[in-house]
């Protein structure tokens, strides 16, 4: 009778043995140094391995930097620029590549725009920096554009995910009834394509807004003399010695991070 039980039982991988031990150890590896970061940024005291009180002074330290302030709003600068350019480009994309009908390549095409998300970031990086030294060699131009092309073109996959999911999962009977009204394409893609995408466009943006703010590898090989940004700027303090000024600075670009990416995934289970 047990084993009739068990047979009809549906599959889970909670039924495996040590499945959820191995999963609590995983959350507690992935997450244990977070923790730790985030409390010991509250630290009155300047040794990082030792608590000596509870503090805000390394937020209000951190905020008044002045130093800091530039690479921050440079960051921003940076990151809004770059996701509002990918989240348009990958738009673009996902349009050509799933409201068309299919044709030779179309996976080639595919795989070239993921092309940043199968190559390691190092090697997009080391590319990147040859490509802008000609540039930089022929025009003399050293400024931030080389920054944000290049945060651009490695965020357009992460724009393009749940652009290209947002239209595979919506129903085409819409549009189509909406030509059958004899609407125009454009009119087709302004009332009623990009309000039903509108969700996906918007997760998308946020996902490369996320990517760009904290990217470090792209950005240290990339920029220029005097254009830090956030990420860069922390990866200096830290070869200096770690402060809890850090602690408080990662924390706060944590914070920023856990409320993008989850509002991220709340747009795409809506």
């Amino acid at each position: 009778m047990l084993v009739a039980k068990n047979r009809n039982r549906e599959f889970s991988v909670r039924y495996l043995p040590g499945f959820s031990s191995m999963a609590i150890l995983c959350f507690v590896l992935l997450y244990a140094p977070i923790v730790a970061l985030v409390i010991y940024s509250f630290n009155s005291g300047t040794n990082i391995a030792l608590w000596e009180g509870f503090s805000l002074q390394w937020y209000v330290v951190a905020w008044e930097n002045e130093l800091v302030q530039e690479v921050t709003f440079r960051s921003l600068i940076v990151a809004s620029i770059a996701s509002v350019t990918a989240t348009t480009l990958a738009t673009m994309a996902a349009l050509g590549t799933t409201r068309t009908r299919n044709y030779r390549g179309q996976m080639v095409i595919y795989a070239v725009i993921n092309q940043p998300l199968m190559v390691p970031e190092i090697v997009t990086g080391v590319a990147l920096l040859i490509f802008f030294a000609i540039i930089k060699a022929a025009t003399g131009y050293h400024g931030l554009t080389y920054l944000v092309a290049a945060h651009t073109a490695f965020c357009i996959p992460f724009a393009y995910m749940p652009i290209r999911a947002r239209l595979e999962g919506m129903d085409g009977i819409l549009e189509t009834a909406a030509q059958d009204l004899y609407a125009t394409p454009v009119q087709t893609l302004r009332r009623i394509t990009l309000p039903l995408l509108w969700p996906g466009i918007l997760a998308g943006l946020m996902l490369a807004f996320v990517i760009s703010l904290d990217d470090v590898v792209i950005t240290e090989l990339v920029k220029s003399a005097g254009q830090d940004t956030l990420p860069t700027y922390m990866l200096g303090q830290l070869r200096r010695g770690i402060t809890p000024e850090v602690n408080a600075i990662s924390s706060a670009l944590l914070g920023v991070s856990v409320l993008l990416v989850s509002i991220f995934f709340i747009l795409r289970t809506r």
